[in-house]
Parts: structure tokens; sequence; C-alpha cells
């Protein structure tokens, strides 16, 4: 990873710790608290063992240093557990802040935006890797501000005693950050592809189960087995790779660590023996300051151990962070000037009128889908949307959605779209797509997702309306119906009525519609147009359609072509005209012949 690029993702990383709260800060004091009570523990550790073994003071002589010593160990006992929840919390709080982060800028981003990744990349990102970062504020961060701070408080013990024990643990310190630095240096770059590899496979994984049917009709499965065992073998390559890292960094740390511990012990043992005569401040090393400082010894080394340790978690979280930062930073790149940053207008109204001047409708990257388009939708008219597949229908459909940016002038009663409150704007709005989306649930919860407030009965109406009511009464769960992942128990035909029924919930003053009946048979898709025509009597409707058998009920049709609307007018007019529509309409007609 470039390191300019780690820097930056590291810097972003520690500017969400706000996020944490003030357990951050308890969790540094608990570990304060026991550095503190360690030294402590130590103390009376080694006066008990001055006074038994060399002072030969009876046990009953020594009760308030036992009293003192079982009592500190029950507090850091206290401070550890206590330490450890707080710690939880933090990281806790963070994760569902980051988490709730990118769920707003996917939303905010929409679904065109969200459909140029596979489910399982999401999944992936939303879950494992926000998951990542739990252990880089819960553990790496307290434990960096301790690696500082105890180490600093056993040499500030044991130069007053011992200077030379004090300089040996002064001079072997650096040598465990120093090795650590060296070891992790390529932790956060593996640990960024062990991810990539995890989002490949999970996407790669889920699509191909989401079309296991096609696979199967087309012999396809065993070309996929073999697609997903080489994704599934990469990422167990980087996983390993990963684990590598972790192991040695682990290993090189113990060993420095007790290296240094036994140099210091080695010091120790020689001024024992008389062989070594300095560091003592003209008073003979004692067995109390001696035991004392070995004591204190495997502590001084252990906030850094400890950091060691959990560096990896910040490697972990530095890879995580990468396409965390890429989603929220992410910026709509369109041409011009496009006025998505004016502020939000509060927008209330009983009819809707549109009136596009000069529309031009760009993707996320700025590539333009459509346009430029002009033409005025009066409120309560019903127009249709005509034209070959990729003509732009759908993508114009979306920037009335507030999913794709456009350029020009799109009016809803006179206000710029881009100007309005989105999430007002889209309270106005029905919307009914050929690929019904059904969420995991029961059927209850998938009719009343745009009003939880609908009782039961008002549900069952709605269905009723969608002619769906029958398949529920004879269901025995009723409207207990479990919906699972992509509409998983029911036919395409009963989702769409479901989606159907959800979008007669909202009380919209436009409806939108995108080929509203493609996957029904001709008596299911009656009684949908049916029910859509009697809802939307009083609404301004706007519905994209390739059966040109129903234009004739549309006050008016727009055909377009290669993004632009190349007719607009009644059907029975554009019909005797030579076009586009008269093309498609005695195309259709052959068609139909040819199949009788």
């Amino acid at each position: 990873m470039d390191k300019s690029l780690e820097k930056s993702l590291a810097k972003w990383l520690k500017s969400q710790q706000s996020s944490c709260g003030i357990f951050l800060k308890l969790s540094v004091m608990c570990g304060v608290l026991n550095g503190i009570a360690m030294v402590g523990q130590a103390y009376f550790i080694a006066q008990i063992l001055q006074g038994v073994i060399i002072d030969n003071l009876a046990l009953t002589a020594l009760s308030m240093q036992f009293i003192a010593l079982i009592s500190l160990l029950l507090i850091r006992a206290l401070l550890a557990q206590v330490r450890e929840r707080i710690s939880f919390e933090a990281g806790k709080r963070l994760r569902e802040d980051i988490r709730q982060a990118v769920l707003n800028k996917l939303v905010a981003l929409g679904p065109v935006f969200i459909k140029g990744k596979p489910a399982g990349a999401w999944a992936t990102l939303v879950f494992e890797q926000v998951e990542d970062l739990h252990d880089f504020y819960a553990k790496y961060l307290p434990q960096m501000m301790l690696a500082g701070f105890i180490p600093l408080l056993i040499l500030a013990c044991v130069f007053p005693l011992n200077w030379a024990a004090g300089i040996i643990l002064l001079a072997t310190a650096p040598l465990v950050p120093m090795f650590m630095i060296l070891v992790g240096m390529g932790a956060a770059d593996a640990n960024r592809k062990n991810m990539q590899a995890l989002s490949r496979l999970s996407g790669y994984f889920m699509d191909r189960l989401k079309g296991l049917q096609t696979l199967k009709l087309f012999n396809r499965g065993e070309a996929e087995l073999v697609n997903i065992e080489l994704a599934s073998e990469d990422f167990r390559a980087r996983t390993m790779s990963v684990l590598r890292l972790a192991f040695l960094s682990s290993a090189v740390l113990e060993f420095f660590s007790a290296v240094s511990i036994a140099v210091l012990a080695v010091y120790f043992g020689f001024s024992y023996l008389g062989h070594l005569d300095f560091g003592h401040y003209g008073v003979q090393v004692s067995l109390f300051t001696g035991m004392f400082i070995l004591i204190l010894a495997p502590e001084f080394y252990q906030p850094l151990r400890d950091l060691g340790t959990h560096y990896h978690a910040k490697a972990q979280a530095i890879g995580a962070a990468e396409a965390l930062v890429e989603l929220l930073d992410y910026q709509v790149n369109t041409p011009g000037n496009i006025n998505s940053t004016s502020p939000q207008m509060a927008f209330f109204a009983d009819k809707i009128r549109i009136q596009a001047i000069g529309v031009e409708v760009f993707s996320l990257n700025g590539q333009r889908l459509a346009g430029p388009i002009s033409f005025t939708l009066p409120a309560g008219e019903h127009w249709a949307i005509v034209g070959p597949s990729g003509a732009g229908k759908t993508s114009l459909l979306n920037a009335l959605l507030g999913f794709l940016p456009y350029q020009g002038s799109l009016l809803i009663n006179g206000h710029e779209l881009s100007q309005l409150d989105m999430a007002q704007w889209r309270q106005h709005l029905a919307w009914l797509g050929q690929d019904p989306q059904l969420f995991h649930g029961t059927l209850r919860e998938n009719v009343a997702l745009a009003n939880p407030q609908l009782n039961d009965q008002q549900i069952m109406a709605l269905l009723e309306q969608a002619n769906i009511s029958e398949f529920v009464i004879q269901h025995p769960l009723g409207l207990d119906l479990i919906i699972s992942d992509q509409s998983a128990g029911v036919s395409v035909g009963q989702a769409q009525r479901f989606a159907l029924a959800r979008a007669l919930a909202q009380p919209a003053t436009l409806f939108l519609l995108d080929e509203p009946t493609a996957s029904l048979d001709s008596q299911s898709e009656q009684s949908v147009l049916a029910t859509l025509n009697q809802a939307m009597q009083s609404t301004t409707a706007l519905t994209v359609t390739h059966k040109l058998d129903d234009l004739h009920s549309m006050n008016y049709v727009l055909v377009m072509d290669k993004g632009l609307v190349v007719q607009q007018g009644h059907v029975t007019d554009l019909q005797q005209a030579d076009g586009l529509l008269a093309q498609m309409l005695n195309q259709q007609q052959n068609q139909q012949q040819e199949v009788c």
C-alpha cells in the first residue's frame, strides 16, 4: 500500500474516535490504574520476600502486606474486567456509527449505485469490514497510550533504586517497537488484499447462488465450481499470509522481551554473587530491590508486547478502512454545474406537475445516459414512455426518483427537483418496477414498509386490490408468511402483486411505473392494470412500457430512442405518422400474427 494512502487512512481512523465517546478515555484510565496497582503489587511481593527470606520475620508481622497484596490482586482483576467491557462498548459505538454512516451513504447514492457491485460485496463491506474496525478502537488506541505511560511509570520507580537496571530497561525498550514496525510493515497491505479477496469471493458466490437455476439449465455448474474454487483458494492464500505475519511478529516480540529480561536477571545474579558492583548508589543491592525490579521487568515490556499484538488490529483496520473511506467520500462525478448542493427545501403538494427543459441525465461516474429532453406533464395526466431497450427511459425515471444526477431544469410544480428535500419528495411517489424487490421478513412487514401504521384489515384490503388476497387467506401463515431473501417462497407474479400492494399503501400523488406487468401472465396483467388505473384516477402518472396495446388509455406518449425524445403526442396521432412508434406497432402486430 502506498505510504501516503496508509497515513491518510490512519488519520481518518483516528478522526473517528469521537464516536467512542468517553468510553475510550475510561478504558485508558482503567489501564493506568491497573498499571499503578501492578507497581504496588510488585512492591508488596518484594517486601514479603525480603521480610521472610532475609529479615526472618514471622508471617503475622507481614499481615498488612498480605492484605494489601490480596486487595491489589482483586482490584486489578476488577479493573481488567471493567476495562474489557468499556473497551468493547467503545468499539461497539464506533461500529454502530460507521455502519449507520455507510447505510446512510448507500441510501443517498441510491439503488443505481448499489447495483454496480454484487450484493455479497456490499454485505462484506457493511458487516465484515466495519467489524474489523472494532479492535483498533477497543484495543490498539488505548494500548498505544498505555505503552507510553506504564514503561515511564516503571522507570520512575526503578531509577531511584538502581540506575543500572533502569539503563538496561531504557536501552532495550526500543527493540520491541522497532522490530514490531519492521515485521508489521507489510501487515496493512496484506490485510487490504485479504479484504479485497473476501469481497470478490462474497460477491461472486452470491451472484452464482442467485443464478443457480440458470447455470444448471445451461450446464455451467461444473465450470462455475472451478471459478469459485479459484476465488476461494485466493482468499485462503491471502488469509494465510496475514496469519504468517501475525505469528512472526508475536514470536519476534516474545524473543526480544525474553532476551531483555534475561539481561536484567544476569545483572542482578552477578551483583548478588559480588562480581558486579555498580548501579546501587553506594548501597548494596538488597533482595527487595532485585525482586521488585525483576517482577516489574516483564510488566515493563508487556504494554509494548501488547501493542505489538494489537498492531495487527491497526493493520486490519487500515485494510478495512480503504473501501469504507472510498464509499463515504464518494462524490457523484458529473460534468458542468449540477445544483445538487443547493439548500434542500420542503415540499408538499396535492397534485404534481412536471416540466423538463433541456434535461440531460448522467450516470454516477459522469456518463450521459439521456437527453437533452424537454416536455411538460400536466397534473393529473397519465403519460407513457416507450422506445427500444437502452433508449434512456429508466434513466429518466431514476432522475425523477432522485437516484441519478441531471443537468438542465427539471421542475416539480415550478421548483427545481435537485433543490427539494428528497425524503419529502419521495413521500409523494409510488414506484413499481419490473423487478420487484421484497425483503426478508413477514408479508405484513413488506406490504406496510412505507406505512407502518397500517393494521391487518387495511393490509388485506390492499392485497385484495392487488388481486392476491385469496392466496394469503388460503396460506396457513396468512400475513405472517415469511418472505425469504430474493423473494424466495413466492413466484415472480406473486412478488409483483405484493409489490403493487406496497405501492398502493403510500398515499401518492405521482405514480412512476417501470414495466409494472413485465412478469405477469395476461390475466394477472389485466387485473394489475385495472387496479393501477383505479388507484391513479386523481394522480399524475408516468409509465415506462413495452406493451404498446395499452397506450390508448394514456393521455400522451413520449417515444425515446438513443436518449432523446424523437416523438411525442397522442397514440392515435403518432400511429398515423411515419415514425418510430408506428414501426414498433407494426413490428408487434407482425410478431403476434406469426405466433397465431
